[in-house]
């Protein structure tokens, strides 16, 4: 699998992006995905995940920093995962990476596959 991460950009405190890690490769279904973001001087820290599908459908876990604010979903279908963020926050501004991992985990050492990361900046 490899992952490719889009939808970042400049918005003002407030705003909205919807972040899309789509996914190469046949067995995405399989693995739990997530989203990290590092910020300039920080370490990289865990965002959002989803468990891949069973027949009990996904589970969802958030940040408390954004924790309200944003709904990770995916389609696998589409080999894709979506970050929706609203209510951004000029603190958000980071580089954001979609990671994929057979463990569920929020630590992104579990994860072993990422994309390449997509900037979002937050103006106040």
């Amino acid at each position: 699998v490899q992952l490719q991460a889009s939808g970042g950009g400049l918005v003002q405190a407030g705003g909205s992006l919807r972040l899309s890690c789509v996914a190469s490769g046949r067995t995405f279904s399989s693995y739990h995905m997530a989203w990290f973001r590092q910020a300039p001087g920080k370490e990289r820290e865990f965002v959002a995940r989803i468990t891949r599908s069973d027949a009990t459908g996904t589970a969802r876990s958030y940040a408390d920093s954004v924790k309200g604010r944003s709904t990770i979903s995916r389609d696998d279908s589409k080999n894709t995962v979506d970050l929706q963020m609203n209510s951004l926050k000029p603190e958000d501004t980071a580089v954001y990476y979609c990671a994929a991992g057979l463990g569920w985990s929020t630590n992104a050492g579990t994860y072993d596959i990422w994309g390449q990361g997509t900037q979002v900046t937050v103006s106040s």
